[in-house]
């Protein structure tokens, strides 16, 4: 499939830390994991990955949920390292990324594809009981953050379905180290196999069967 004909080309200017080889890599996993069932995005920003995912959905037929509370990660707060002010609310005095997420998914035409849940993770997992697809985690990059996703989640994950992890840095001198400590976690678990890496997008696929580990 040639990609670039079917993804929005605007989505390289969407405020976004996702690379476009990574989000060519989200866009055929999520291809292949609609056959199995819905897909999942836990933190979603300004909706740069949203659109990778979501146009295979909207391919497929299939709904994209997203789970963000957009007030930013710990990193994007007011005198911290990715602080962006034109997403500070100055009357409440938060981060407010939903308008600009909005934007993005009218303007890639995924409001019928994209079901946003703007709360945390945690939240939005209680009482969950559709199976999934894929699950992509990329929200907060505390490792109590990550690892709370990956606990809400993972069994929501149909078999063969992919979980796919962002910013996993196998050298610890080019970034922070949760995400990759919780990949090493699952991938432990006995549950996954380990696909090919694109960039810092750890991608694993729940085993056909549960692999019990002696």
């Amino acid at each position: 499939m040639d990609t670039r004909g079917v993804i929005p080309a605007f989505v390289l200017e969407v405020k976004g830390f996702l690379a476009d080889e990574e989000g060519l890599r989200l866009f055929e996993l999520a291809l292949e994991a609609c056959s199995l069932g819905p897909c999942l995005e836990v933190g979603s920003f300004c909706g740069k990955s949203t659109v990778y995912l979501g146009t295979a959905c909207k391919l497929k037929g299939k709904t994209l949920f997203t789970i963000d509370h957009h007030r930013g990660s710990e990193e994007q707060q007011p005198g911290q390292p990715y602080f962006d002010p034109e997403l500070f609310n100055s009357e409440t005095g938060l981060i407010d990324s939903f308008p600009y997420f909005r934007g993005t998914m009218e303007r890639a035409g995924l409001d019928e594809v994209v079901v946003p849940m703007v709360t945390k993770s945690h939240v939005a997992s209680r009482n969950w009981t559709t199976p999934l697809g894929l699950i992509f985690i990329d929200g907060g990059h505390s490792y109590e953050a990550v690892l709370t996703d990956y606990r809400c989640w993972y069994s929501h994950l149909l078999p063969s379905g992919f979980l796919a992890f962002h910013d996993i840095f196998l050298d610890p001198a080019k970034g922070g180290q949760a995400p990759h400590e919780v990949y090493k976690l699952a991938l432990a678990s006995g549950l996954f196999e380990e696909l090919p890496m694109t960039n810092t997008l750890g991608v694993l696929r729940r085993h056909r069967a549960v692999v019990v580990k002696k």
